[in-house]
């Protein structure tokens, strides 16, 4: 009966996202139209007034309006990070609020936005109560982004005929093919093989199915890092605590601190790799090397880094 709950709420949801008259607040949400550059996208997602437009422009050089009061930033400002013989492209969208999923302070353009980066960085001010992580959290997971998770590993193919084909052998026999029928029918599939090859959860399996029928607005997995701004405020035994947040790194954008420290995490989260090529009869060429993300990498030459 969950199972089937959850299905009902991730088809609402996507069909929302598809045909959001009278929601206002986000037209189609497909975003704010930014021209893609570079070999990656990183977008500053968190609540006005954190410092985003200063971190945008500490890294990038481009300007971004920053003032003591909220909503500065109205629009997506796109500026260049050069880092590593690499072009990434760092996004400052407007500071999202409570209820932004549904549409509330234009939330539903700025997180589907969010949806195109390849990392977002969750900006949080150090001095605010931490529960605007978890807030934060909550309507980018309602957008239908998953953080820092890896698509469950289940097999999902629809065929013409033959009835539903489950098999869970290796987990534990927690979801059930009664569970299975249950979802696929309020997707109207009476016809499809299910293997998981993995624990998994009924949202999971939700999700697969809601990245077959999305058609693009479906389940997206981006990894994302906590950006702790603001730091110089806090005591040194405050900044000790609160770096031993999972995935955080702790900055003062102001003041330029650890800016350095941040892109080195930024590099790391996008699993990006340099390549250096090598003309027959000559040494590498270690001026300009081709960036590329590391799953798209197959070498067995040591000039990668």
């Amino acid at each position: 009966h969950l199972g089937l709950l959850k299905a009902k709420l991730a088809k609402l949801r996507r069909e929302l996202l598809e045909d959001p008259a009278g929601s206002g607040g986000g037209g189609k949400g497909e975003g704010f139209d930014v021209r893609s550059t570079g070999i990656a996208r990183v977008g500053l997602v968190g609540f006005p007034s954190v410092g985003k437009s200063t971190l945008l422009t500490k890294l990038t050089g481009t300007f971004s309006e920053a003032a003591s009061y909220e909503f500065t930033t109205l629009t997506c400002v796109p500026g260049v990070i050069r880092y590593m013989g690499a072009k990434i492209q760092l996004l400052d969208l407007p500071g999202i609020i409570e209820g932004a999923k549904d549409g509330k302070g234009r939330g539903r353009q700025v997180i589907a936005t969010a949806r195109t980066c390849s990392l977002i960085l969750i900006v949080l001010d150090v001095m605010k109560p931490m529960t605007h992580k978890a807030v934060i959290e909550k309507e980018l997971e309602g957008f239908g982004i998953r953080l820092n998770k890896k698509p469950p590993n289940i097999v999902f193919r629809k065929k013409e005929k033959g009835g539903i084909n489950f098999n869970n052998s290796g987990t534990s026999g927690a979801i059930t093919i009664d569970a299975v029928k249950s979802i696929l029918n309020e997707y109207k599939i009476h016809n499809a093989d299910v293997y998981l090859k993995e624990e998994v959860t009924t949202d999971d399996l939700v999700d697969v199915v809601e990245c077959s029928e999305g058609k693009g607005r479906g389940v997206v997995y981006i990894p994302v890092l906590y950006v702790l701004n603001k730091i110089d405020q806090i005591t040194r035994e405050e900044l000790e605590l609160v770096d031993k947040m999972e995935n955080c790194c702790p900055i003062c954008a102001q003041k330029e601190w650890n800016l350095d420290g941040l892109l080195e995490r930024i590099w790391a989260k996008l699993e990006l790799k340099r390549i250096y090529t090598k003309p027959k009869g000559m040494m590498p060429d270690f001026e300009e090397p081709v960036v590329l993300p590391a799953n798209k990498v197959r070498t067995r030459k040591k000039y990668t880094s």
